[in-house]
């Protein structure tokens, strides 16, 4: 049994604010040197998945470089391919409102492919999923459609996109969207087992129809009719979703646990990511840096503490950076002060300068600024 995946790449960009005002949040920088796409998309190849499609909107020019051929995620193979699919390609001119309107995109896609079925993700969930026991499930349970789900939902907020169900020997008795049921919900993980010629018709039938969400449209409506059987594969590890700015910021951290780092990088189980040849970081002897992810090519001079530095991050003598989120190519100045920020790429913070946030409101500074 093989499987075809499908990457939403920005389906939901809004909720992160200016952190995706120049990329797609798929390109989101996460955990030092990774971005959101790196997780889904390892695990996909993990799980022998080797037709891929990366489904675009819009500001996906950063994607498209970070993705490159896909030669990091070994998707450059005659027998396995990358396929970035872009708004407009069948001829529909506006851009699409949710994502059965953007599978109508990737319908040729979909016809061309191979495998009986087809995993669909999103990209602001990050774990460790083997998606193989996930089909395996999905094809025992004689389900049409299979919703990847978890009930480790320790400091939840309930988002108005979630999908919440409950269920009852694993095939879904109550369902709702961005509402809690119970003690007992699981919360869906962006995830979907279908079979691809099922997917074809669905896509063709309810957008003809002006539907648009596969969750609202569909799932939710055709549960409600009793018209279709829904298997709730529960994955059992850790799962951080990223909905918006806060809960990025919070998860940033949380890869910091021991715990939380082993069950997402596994040994076996590898995230890739693009590779850049840099020199490792460079800690001078005034430097002092305590509980920090610190990815390589960064130089650092003064003071770091539980923050996250990504690639070629410089911090200037006397510099204090706490509590913080620093990616790559930025520059901390001399004696300059920063708690509870995101400071995006390429930033020039100047000497003596003051940046403090909260841990619930971080001060971001948009890329490329100089303060």
């Amino acid at each position: 049994m093989n499987m075809t995946g499908i990457i939403f790449s920005n389906i939901y960009d809004t909720p992160m604010g200016e952190l995706t005002k120049k990329r797609t949040v798929a390109s989101m920088p996460f955990g030092g040197r990774y971005r959101f796409i790196d997780f889904v998309l390892s695990n996909m190849v993990n799980s022998n998945v080797s037709s891929i499609g990366v489904i675009t909107k819009y500001n996906y020019q950063s994607l498209m470089d970070h993705l490159g051929g896909g030669s990091e995620w070994d998707l450059n193979r005659k027998d396995a391919n990358l396929y970035i699919l872009p708004p407009f390609a069948t001829g529909v001119t506006n851009i699409y409102r949710g994502n059965l309107e953007a599978l109508y995109n990737a319908i040729s896609f979909l016809n061309a492919t191979k495998p009986d079925y087809v995993v669909m993700c999103d990209t602001t969930v990050i774990c460790n999923i083997d998606f193989r026991d996930a089909l395996k499930s999905h094809v025992e349970s004689g389900a049409d459609v299979t919703a990847i789900c978890s009930s480790t939902i320790e400091d939840y907020e309930c988002d108005s996109n979630d999908l919440v169900i409950t269920a009852k020997d694993g095939i879904v008795d109550d369902l709702a969207i961005g509402y809690m049921l119970g003690e007992s919900s699981k919360v869906g993980m962006g995830m979907f087992i279908i079979d691809r010629k099922t997917l074809i018709n669905i896509i063709n039938n309810y957008v003809s129809r002006g539907r648009y969400s596969f969750e609202k449209d569909y799932l939710l409506t055709s549960f409600v009719d009793k018209s279709i059987k829904i298997n709730a594969y529960e994955f059992k590890g850790t799962v951080l979703r990223n909905h918006n700015v806060v809960s990025y910021f919070k998860n940033s951290f949380k890869l910091m646990k021991p715990e939380v780092k082993a069950d997402i990088f596994k040994r076996d189980a590898i995230i890739r990511t693009k590779v850049r040849d840099e020199a490792p970081t460079f800690y001078h002897e005034s430097s002092v840096v305590n509980e920090c992810l610190v990815a390589d090519g960064c130089e650092i001079k003064g003071t770091v503490e539980n923050s996250i530095l990504f690639r070629g991050v410089v911090i200037e003598e006397g510099a204090v950076v706490r509590n913080s989120i620093v990616m790559q190519g930025s520059h901390i100045g001399k004696s300059a002060a920063v708690n509870y920020a995101i400071i995006d790429k390429d930033v020039d913070i100047s000497q003596g300068t003051a940046l403090t946030g909260a841990p619930l409101t971080p001060i971001i500074i948009h890329k490329g600024q100089k303060i």
